[in-house]
């Protein structure tokens, strides 16, 4: 399976992107790569999985994928809390790390 078709991919590293722009002047570094390393963990996860040829692999890297989502859900609330990420847009980061969870869920049941 060809990660590059997926639309889970495609959607998890455009929302990793956004990440990195949206907290590229951001001072306190260490959240900011905290948060960014979650985001780009879903779409490398997703490609290393689907990348490869054991089923029980495929489905091991898509629970990683799905357990930095959740990471990444975590920092963006906290973000929204103490005021580095403006309420809106960490709003909608977090309906889309939700519907990308269950896409993941999704293509994991897939897989068989």
């Amino acid at each position: 399976m060809n990660f590059e078709n997926l639309d889970v991919w495609k959607r998890s590293a455009r929302l990793s992107a956004e990440i990195y722009k949206a907290t590229a002047s951001l001072k306190d570094f260490g959240f900011r790569d905290q948060l960014t390393r979650s985001g780009l963990s879903v779409p490398s996860n997703i490609a290393e999985g689907m990348s490869r040829d054991s089923i029980k692999e495929q489905k091991r890297f898509l629970d990683i994928a799905r357990s930095s989502l959740s990471e990444a859900r975590t920092q963006i609330y906290i973000g929204i809390d103490i005021g580095y990420l403006p309420k809106q847009q960490g709003h909608e980061w977090l309906v889309e790390t939700r519907e990308l969870s269950a896409m993941i869920n999704s293509l994991k049941n897939k897989i068989t």
